[in-house]
C-alpha cells in the first residue's frame, strides 16, 4: 500500500542540534524529532553583596554545572519538562538591618545548581552577618577580627560547581583604616582575599560555548573598600569576569549588581560618613539546553519529516542550517557621568573592536546571541557625590567596561576607573585609570588631573584614543579624543565613538573643557550651567559641572552601542525593532550590518 509520498523537501535538511535558552523559568518540550539526548548549562542566581557601615563582602557566583563539551548528556523525555531559573540574592543593608540574600537554585531534570552565597555584611562587631555558603561562597565582610569567606560547591557535586569566597582583613584597633573585605567566589576561581589597601576581587567565572560562542558565566562580586582617603592606594575589588559586580569605592554607592542571566555575584558596600550602605543584588541565572537529533530508538523512515519537525526546525532557524561564519564587531560601553561643581569630566565607555584587520568572532547558524548595550552613567548632582560609572556593553566573549565617573568637588574623591578613566576635580585632583580591567588592545585611557591653582580647572575624562587633558588655571581639561571606526560604512563625524567629557572650571574667566570627539560632553565654567551630556550611542563621557556659587551638576554619560558586520551570505536578524540590519552597498560587497542601540538579540 502506498504511503502517499514523502513529507518534506526534495533535498532533506540536516538534522542539527536545537539550542534553547531560558532566561526565566518555563517549560521545555522536546522538539518534534522526539525524545533524545541533550547537553546543558545550568547556572544559578548569584548571591547579593554584603552591606554595612564599613566594607561588605562580595556575593558568591551561582553554581555552574554543564555537560558541554564532552560531558555526560541527559536523556530528555517526550513529555514537557519544567525549567527553574534562579534569582539573584538581595544586597545586605547595614548595620544590622538585614543580611544579604543568597541566590536561588536553577534546575533542569536531575541537575540542580545551588544559588551563590551571600556576601558578609559589615557591622564592625564580632557578630557581623557572616558570608554564606552556596554554589560559590560569599566573601567575608570586615569586623573587629579577620573573618573567613564561605565555602563554595555546597552542596558538593562533581565536577565542582563553584569556589570559596575570599577572607577579610582587619587591623582594628591598632589601625582602624586598614581593613577590607573579601571577594565572592566564582565558577573558575576562589574570591580574592581582602588586603591593605585593596579589597578582594571576585573570583573569575567560567567560559562556555554551548550557545555557539564562548561566554563567561558565574563571576564573583568584588568586596567594598574601607577608608581609601586615609589609606593611600586603596581600591574596591573588581567583579569577576562572568557578570560579577564590582565593590564600592569609599563614601559612594557605586558598587555594581551582578549581571542578569550570568549568575554573577553582587558588589559589596563601602564605608560611609553619614549612613550605612547597601550591597548590590546578585545576577539571575540561566539554563541553556542543546538537544541532539533523535535518539537511536526514535524510529523514522529516511527522508520523512513530520510537520512538527518542520515547524520546530523552521522556528529555530535550522530547517536549512547556515554554516558557521565570522563577523567583525564594535562594542562600546556607556560613558561615565560628569561630576558636580568644579568637577572632572566622565570617562568614555570602553571601546573594543575587530575592525579593520583584527580577530573576528565565529558564529554558528540557528543560534540566538544576547546583546547588552550599556547605559550612560548619571551626572553628579550634589556634593560630594560624584557621577556614576557607565555600564558595560557585551557581545559574546567581548565585554567593554563602562566609563569612569568624573570626580565631584569633594575631598578624597578621585575620578573613577573604567573603560576610560574619569577626570579629577579641583579639590582632590586625582584622575581615574582607564583600560580597567585591562584588555589588549587597550579599551581606553586615563582621565586628566584637576588643579587647585588660581582659578581652578578640573581634568577631562579619558577617551578611546587619548588621555583626558589636565585642568589648568585658565581652562578645564579637554576630554580625550575618541576613535573613528567605519564598520557600519558611515562617514565622520558619525563614525567616531568614545570621547571623554570635558572638565569643569571654577571661575568665570577662561573656559570649560571641550568634549572629546566621539560624543564627549563639554565641561562648563561658573555661570554657564550644567555640563553637557555625552551623545547617545557613542559612549561619550558627560561634561563636568562648573562654579561654586552657584554649584551646578555635570552631564550624564552617553549610552553605548554594539555593531556587528557579517558577510553577505549570512542570515542575521536583530530584535527588538529599534535595532536594525542593513546591507552595505559596493565596495563593501553587500556585507550585512546589525546595529544595536538598545539591548536585544542577534539571531543567526
Amino acid at each position: 500500500m502506498s504511503n502517499g509520498g514523502i513529507i518534506g523537501p526534495v533535498q532533506n535538511p540536516q538534522r542539527g542540534s536545537l539550542t534553547t535558552t531560558f532566561t526565566a523559568s518555563g517549560t521545555y518540550t522536546s522538539p518534534g524529532f522526539g525524545p533524545g539526548q541533550a547537553d546543558y548549562l545550568v547556572v544559578a542566581g548569584g548571591g547579593g553583596g554584603g552591606g554595612g557601615c564599613n566594607s561588605g563582602g562580595g556575593g558568591g557566583a551561582g553554581g555552574f554545572r554543564t555537560s558541554f563539551p564532552g560531558g555526560t548528556k541527559l536523556s530528555v523525555p517526550s513529555s514537557p519538562t519544567p525549567i527553574t531559573v534562579g534569582a539573584g540574592g538581595a544586597g545586605g543593608v547595614g548595620p544590622a538591618t538585614s543580611a544579604a540574600g543568597s541566590g536561588t537554585s536553577s534546575i533542569f531534570l536531575t541537575i540542580t545548581s545551588a544559588g551563590g552565597g551571600a556576601g558578609g555584611t559589615s557591622i564592625a562587631s564580632p557578630a557581623a552577618f557572616a558570608a554564606a555558603t552556596g554554589g560559590s561562597g560569599g566573601g567575608a565582610g570586615i569586623g573587629l577580627n579577620n573573618l573567613s569567606g564561605a565555602a563554595g560547591n555546597t552542596p558538593p557535586v562533581s565536577p565542582s560547581q563553584g569556589n570559596t569566597g575570599g577572607n577579610s582583613v582587619s587591623n582594628f584597633p591598632t589601625n582602624p583604616y586598614s581593613a577590607n573585605s573579601g571577594g565572592g567566589g566564582g565558577a573558575g576561581a576562589v574570591g580574592g582575599n581582602g588586603s591593605v589597601p585593596i579589597s578582594g576581587a571576585g573570583g573569575v567565572g567560567s567560559p562556555n560555548s554551548i550557545s555557539g560562542c564562548a561566554v563567561f558565566y558565574a563571576g564573583g562580586g568584588g568586596g567594598g573598600v574601607y577608608a581609601p582617603g586615609l589609606a593611600p592606594g586603596a581600591a574596591a575589588g573588581s567583579g569577576g569576569n562572568g557578570g560579577g559586580g564590582a565593590g564600592s569605592p569609599n563614601f559612594t554607592s557605586l558598587n555594581v549588581a551582578g549581571t542578569a542571566n550570568t549568575g554573577g555575584g553582587g558588589g559589596g558596600s563601602s564605608a560611609s560618613p553619614t549612613s550605612d550602605k547597601t550591597g548590590k543584588a546578585g545576577g539571575s541565572g540561566i539554563v541553556i539546553i542543546k538537544q541532539c537529533a533523535a535518539s537511536p530508538t526514535f524510529e523514522s523512515a529516511p527522508g520523512v519529516w513530520s510537520l512538527s519537525e518542520q515547524y520546530n526546525y523552521k522556528k529555530a532557524g535550522q530547517w536549512t542550517p547556515s554554516a558557521p561564519f565570522s563577523v567583525d564587531f564594535l562594542v562600546v560601553a556607556g560613558g561615565g557621568g560628569g561630576g558636580f561643581s568644579c568637577a572632572g569630566g566622565g570617562g568614555a565607555g570602553g571601546y573594543r573592536t575587530s575592525f579593520p584587520g583584527g580577530t573576528k568572532l565565529t558564529l554558528t547558524g540557528g543560534t540566538s546571541f544576547p546583546i547588552t548595550v550599556g547605559g550612560g552613567g548619571n551626572a553628579g548632582t550634589s556634593g560630594p557625590t560624584p557621577g556614576t560609572q557607565g555600564t558595560p556593553s557585551i557581545f559574546s566573549t567581548i565585554t567593554s567596561t563602562g566609563g569612569g565617573y568624573g570626580a565631584s568637588n569633594g575631598p578624597s574623591i578621585a575620578g573613577g576607573s573604567g573603560g576610560s578613566g574619569g577626570g579629577g576635580s579641583v579639590a582632590c585632583g586625582a584622575a581615574g585609570t582607564g583600560n580597567s580591567p585591562p584588555t589588549s588592545p587597550p579599551q581606553g585611557n586615563n582621565g586628566g588631573t584637576g588643579t587647585s591653582s588660581a582659578n581652578y580647572g578640573a581634568g577631562g575624562g579619558g577617551g578611546a584614543s587619548a588621555t583626558g587633558a589636565n585642568g589648568t588655571p585658565t581652562a578645564g581639561g579637554a576630554g580625550g579624543a575618541g576613535s573613528s571606526n567605519l564598520i557600519a560604512g558611515n562617514p565622520a563625524p558619525t563614525s567616531i565613538y568614545a570621547g571623554g567629557g570635558g572638565g569643569g572650571k571654577r571661575s568665570t574667566c577662561g573656559t570649560g573643557g571641550a568634549g572629546g570627539s566621539g560624543g564627549g560632553g563639554a565641561g562648563k565654567k561658573q555661570g554657564e550651567g550644567p555640563g553637557d551630556a555625552g551623545t547617545v550611542n557613542t559612549g561619550g563621557g558627560g561634561g563636568g559641572g562648573g562654579g561654586v556659587s552657584p554649584s551646578v551638576p555635570g552631564g550624564a554619560g552617553g549610552s553605548g552601542v554594539v555593531i556587528i558586520r557579517a558577510p553577505a551570505g549570512a542570515g542575521i536578524s536583530a530584535s527588538p525593532g529599534t535595532n536594525t540590519v542593513t546591507t552595505l552597498p559596493a565596495p563593501a560587497g553587500g556585507c550585512k550590518v546589525a546595529t544595536f542601540t538598545v539591548s536585544g538579540t542577534l539571531t543567526t
